[in-house]
């Protein structure tokens, strides 16, 4: 099912930009727009994840950079029968996080130093096994295939006045408007279509992996409060990728705020506690503590809090 998925969604989004092509330039317009199309299909396939990590700047850390945040992401990985995937780091204050890659074998997980700084351990872990939980649908490909193309159909309406329609196109000007302010919606539209269930079914599987629904719960309440209050730069300015973050990053600065691409945070939640009930407990990461971690067991990090943290990502 997600093979077809992804093929509609190519097939979709490439007849959008066709007919912002035909709106700009006339029947020249969309062949040029189809090649056009055709080259960044085959170049999203391979390359769109390394796209969104570089627009968000993203840095891959290991056991020995962020050795908590990584043994968390490993532990999951084998709780949920995946590859390991790659782990990246972001240097930003909005706690928020994503997952990208063609498949699970070429997956990466991203959180934001907020999102570490803010939260438990444990509301870490039920963050990052959503994240696999896409990796594990599936959906990373999708979501990450979206992001570029609907940023790309959004470049091109942003263009559309500066070439004014085509000699070819009978709508001329007003061809041009069209482009430039309903390719942005229509892509912003899709968006929304593709992840808003996907959420859902993302928040049960992460459930089930870490095994507590209310470790995600809590960490979603926290990430919703904290995000409308700390501008995300980066997904400002690449709206296009706010669809594959587990919180909506935007700030609501723009008009792309007006198609939301999450299902209300309240509405996960409850649907989060009604699950709790199945669930006897959460996996065990007391054995995620690497070298940099060796401090007595105490509070949500198993640190003592009257030790000073260890320097690094997690500060």
């Amino acid at each position: 099912m997600n093979l077809v998925r992804t093929a509609m969604l190519l097939a979709f989004m490439t007849a959008l930009f066709m007919a912002v092509g035909y709106l700009i330039g006339g029947s020249g317009g969309m062949m040029i727009a189809l090649v056009i199309a055709a080259a960044m299909n085959m170049f999203s396939y391979w390359n769109a994840d390394k796209m969104v990590l570089r627009m968000h700047h993203a840095v891959e850390v290991d056991a020995r950079s962020a050795p908590e945040y990584y043994g968390i992401v490993r532990q999951l990985a084998e709780r949920a029968d995946l590859p390991m995937p790659k782990v990246y780091l972001i240097k930003n204050d909005q706690p928020n996080a994503f997952a990208t890659g063609r498949n699970p074998s070429n997956a990466a997980v991203a959180a934001t130093t907020g999102l570490l700084a803010r939260l438990t351990h444990e509301e870490v872990a039920g963050v990052m096994a959503h994240e696999l939980a896409h990796v594990k649908h599936r959906d990373t490909l999708t979501m990450t295939i979206t992001a570029t193309l609907a940023g790309a159909i959004a470049m091109l309406g942003n263009f559309a006045l500066f070439f004014r329609g085509g000699r070819d196109n009978p709508l001329g000007i007003v061809g041009a408007l069209l482009a430039m302010f309903l390719a942005p919606v229509a892509a912003a539209m899709v968006q929304m279509a593709i992840s808003r269930t996907r959420e859902y079914s993302a928040d049960r599987g992460g459930a089930e992996i870490c095994g507590n629904p209310m470790w995600l719960a809590s960490a979603l309440g926290k990430i919703a409060g904290a995000a409308k209050n700390i501008v995300n730069d980066d997904a400002e300015r690449n709206p296009a990728t706010a669809h594959m973050f587990i919180i909506n990053p935007l700030a609501g600065l723009r008009m792309d705020n007006l198609f939301t691409t999450h299902p209300p945070t309240e509405s996960r939640i409850a649907a989060l506690r009604q699950m709790a009930g199945e669930f006897s407990g959460g996996a065990d990461f007391s054995n995620e503590r690497g070298p940099a971690d060796a401090v007595a067991s105490s509070g949500p990090w198993g640190r003592n809090p009257g030790k000073p943290r260890p320097k690094g990502p997690w500060s």
